[in-house]
């Protein structure tokens, strides 16, 4: 149904290349720093970081919603904005990029039904509404899972379903390029996964280059490629999820794209001698203080001595503990055995896992 949807609508992807742009509200702070990014086309890249890092400015550069102080953007072979002395200036309107954008609300007008809103973002190129639009509209709606919704009000659906109509909306002038500002957002923690999982399954088939915001790590790793880890206006690194999980540039990037214990370390005959006992590292770092990153699966919990559990959570397919060990620190263990284990019981907890990353330490 996907593939015969993208064929009809004639949908396809272009390359995104963002070059050394810089972003400032404020005269001498930049929100974005000499940032680039290049995308593929028919490639999902996530904007991941924390509030104010600068994600959603960059989307909206690409987007033409933002004007930047200073670099270049294309789309595809053709500049949709450069700076330079007037000759070699460039600047092409949202209107004009064969853009799509998906906002955090969705953006709904209420009082139209969910047919007129996807109508809504069909412009220059169907002009003539009573035959064309029917069509890509109906196709359209059968992409998005609710044919037969077409003359429903918007506050007559689920938050999921008005977000898929707003991804129809934005699919409608067929764009090759479509962005998503933390489309999720507004959902509840159930809903949400849904939404997601059905949205990354569309995106995927379409063809279309995806740009999209979030601070959530779950959501970046299910509907991106890769995954551009933002920080103070630049990209920090960026790679396929299991780069950042596996081989994070910095403790910084590797605490945010996942959960992790930072143990200090003091590095003898290659191996990490810590609180948990020796571990081994990747590769050899300068000097004999270390500060290595260890994931929740890679520690074990089980009958013993040496650590007290401070706290649970409780998930279903697995429970997360932290435990306090003896020097006082702190670390999270994820188990999924069936025996649950309560706040105060003294156990024991041991390394499994490969070899982990190491960094000198400050």
């Amino acid at each position: 149904m996907i593939g015969r949807a993208r064929a009809s609508l004639g949908l396809s992807g272009a390359p995104v290349k963002v070059s050394q742009i810089t972003v400032a509200y404020q005269p001498g702070v930049p929100t974005l720093q000499d940032l680039s990014l290049s995308v593929a086309a028919g490639e999902s890249v996530a904007l991941l970081g924390p509030s104010g890092c600068g994600k959603t400015t960059l989307l909206r550069a690409i987007a033409g919603l933002e004007r930047p102080a200073g670099g270049e953007i294309l789309i595809g072979d053709t500049p949709v904005y450069r700076h330079g002395a007037a000759a070699s200036k460039k600047w092409v309107g949202p209107e004009s990029r064969n853009v799509g954008m998906v906002f955090q609300d969705g953006g709904l007008f209420p009082h139209l039904t969910v047919a007129q809103n996807i109508s809504f973002g069909v412009v220059g190129r169907f002009r003539r509404r009573n035959s064309v639009d029917h069509e890509v509209v109906n196709e359209l709606l059968r992409l998005v899972d609710l044919e037969g919704y077409g003359h429903r009000l918007p506050g007559t659906l689920s938050g999921g379903q008005q977000q898929r109509v707003a991804l129809a909306r934005a699919l409608a002038p067929r764009p090759q390029v479509l962005l998503l500002d933390e489309p999720f957002s507004a959902l509840d923690t159930t809903l949400r996964a849904q939404v997601r999982s059905e949205v990354a399954h569309i995106l995927r088939e379409i063809g279309v280059t995806v740009i999209f915001v979030t601070h959530d790590q779950d959501e970046a790793f299910v509907l991106g490629d890769r995954v551009a880890v933002m920080e103070h206006g630049r990209i920090t690194q960026i790679g396929t999820p299991d780069q950042l999980y596996r081989s994070p540039r910095n403790l910084a990037v590797g605490a945010f794209v996942g959960e992790a214990n930072i143990l200090g370390a003091r590095i003898v005959d290659g191996l990490a001698e810590t609180v948990l006992g020796p571990i081994p590292i990747l590769a050899p770092i300068d000097g004999d203080r270390a500060d290595i990153l260890v994931r929740p699966e890679a520690l074990h919990m089980h009958a013993g001595e040496g650590a007290v559990i401070e706290y649970v959570e409780y998930y279903g397919h697995d429970t997360r503990y932290d435990l306090r060990l003896p020097d006082g620190t702190i670390v999270i263990v994820r188990d999924a055995h069936d025996v649950p284990r309560s706040v105060g019981e003294t156990v024991g907890v041991k390394f499994v896992g490969s070899p982990v990353m190491a960094w000198p330490a400050d």
